[in-house]
């Protein structure tokens, strides 16, 4: 039998940056904590699944990662659709990567939910002699756009574990709070979970055995 029955809620969590950034590698190094000095561009799309724990409900996270190149930017409908969050992702050895980031929040505003939770991801921190994004700089940019920030390595694996429970927690009690609203003044059909929006599969969505 699927597992499908062992989790509580299933998050669909994207990957966005420039290519190069490190976002496959912070996707394999949370899921299944592993680094590939060698990987290659990522072509078209791929996406992995990790299940944690919050206030003793389990939250499966299907996270998904692309390609940064233009030429794959027509996959940007199907590639937002029911994410209910997303890790912006920088090299901070990159001046340019962290340029582009305005381009990529503009891009996720456009196509994205607007309730998504977004965290700006400062990755290869284990560059610090090759640093040409000052931490500083990155909190007031995150702060200017409303959005969490930490700066992380997935060579070293330095707070990869740290970056994903956190935009997980965040969106978990977003859905929570809005689950208890929803149920003072809607009775769940069949004692199901009531489905909160396109993006988050819960128990009724479960049953199909995904969110996308």
């Amino acid at each position: 039998m699927a597992d499908n029955s062992n989790y509580d809620y299933l998050f669909k969590v994207v990957l966005i940056g420039d290519s190069g950034v490190g976002k496959s590698n912070l996707l394999s190094r949370f899921t299944r904590n592993e680094f590939n000095l060698d990987s290659k561009s990522t072509i078209g799309v791929e996406f992995a699944t990790r299940s944690i724990n919050v206030d003793g409900k389990t939250l499966k996270a299907q996270i998904w990662d692309t390609a940064g190149q233009e030429r794959y930017r027509a996959i940007t409908a199907a590639y937002y659709r029911g994410a209910v969050g997303a890790l912006l992702v920088y090299d901070i050895s990159k001046q340019a990567t962290f340029a582009n980031v305005t381009r990529w929040l503009k891009e996720l505003r456009d196509h994205a939910d607007s309730n998504i939770v977004i965290m700006l991801v400062g990755n290869k921190s284990d560059l610090k002699h090759l640093r040409a994004v000052s931490t500083e700089e990155a909190k007031n940019f995150s702060t200017e756009n409303g959005l969490s920030f930490i700066e992380t390595s997935a060579l070293d694996a330095s707070n990869v574990e740290s970056a994903f429970q956190t935009i997980l927690t965040d969106i978990y009690r977003i859905v929570s709070a809005k689950s208890l609203e929803q149920n003072s003044e809607v009775k769940a059909p069949e004692g199901n979970t009531i489905p909160l929006g396109p993006s988050v599969d819960s128990n009724a969505a479960k049953q199909g055995g995904g969110c996308c």
